[in-house]
């Protein structure tokens, strides 16, 4: 039995591995700022809500500390996306993508690593837009860059927590029929639903660092 932690589970991925690690048994911290009641009313899941793009991670600390001691996997799922053309994005925006996309993902780090012990995973839901050499989409500037960030962020990670044993891994995901593809690619049908990349992110999360640390691994059987 495990202690996860998944952001961004208010929907889609992260709502579909919130259950299927409490539904295994798993203890599960859901943190989003909507909570959808199926998880509210899990006996293995605590749903908290916490602004973690303003570095609001005391609520995390507390809990761990209060009721289990220690954390062994992170699964930071939450992400925000805006369409639009480069020129047209104001500096707020680009501002409010890299808060909840990489400082949101950069505090709860800081919040929860004093509590991992060697055997920890933290992985980061990144996108295939945020990897280099890969085809990208105009509109997407502040998402895929930011997406690119957090990648750098995990691999430094692994580096300076590796004698702690650890692991810090990024999983590039293709198209999924969630409700942020449909806002960046409207109307577009992916072939995978959020239920089947969550099965597959759910066992890498668990046994990934394994065989993986500070890697990136494409996880795409298409892009629109």
């Amino acid at each position: 039995m495990k202690n996860v932690i998944i952001t961004g589970t208010s929907r889609g991925i992260g709502y579909a591995l919130a259950l299927q690690f409490a539904n295994a048994g798993h203890n599960v911290l859901a943190i989003s700022r909507k909570m959808p009641q199926e998880l509210l009313e899990h006996e293995n899941i605590t749903c908290l809500s916490a602004d973690l793009a303003e570095g609001n991670t005391t609520p995390v600390s507390d809990f761990i500390k209060a009721s289990w001691t220690h954390a062994d996997v992170v699964i930071h799922n939450a992400g925000a996306l805006v369409l639009k053309p480069f020129e047209q994005i104001t500096a707020d925006e680009f501002e409010y993508i890299y808060k909840v996309n990489v400082f949101g993902v950069a505090a709860l780090n800081r919040a929860v690593l004093p509590f991992m012990q060697a055997g920890g995973h933290v992985v980061s839901i990144s996108s295939m837009g945020g990897v280099q050499g890969t085809m990208k989409f105009a509109g997407l500037s502040a998402y895929s860059s930011s997406k690119g960030a957090v990648t750098i962020m995990s691999e430094l990670l692994a580096e300076e927590y590796k004698e702690q044993g650890v692991s810090f891994n990024v999983l590039a995901l293709g198209a999924v029929n969630t409700e942020m593809l449909q806002e960046a690619f409207p109307g577009y049908v992916a072939p995978l639903q959020a239920v089947q990349m969550a099965d597959y992110i759910y066992n890498f999360a668990l046994t990934g660092n394994t065989y993986f640390n500070g890697k990136v691994l494409q996880v795409s059987s298409s892009t629109p």
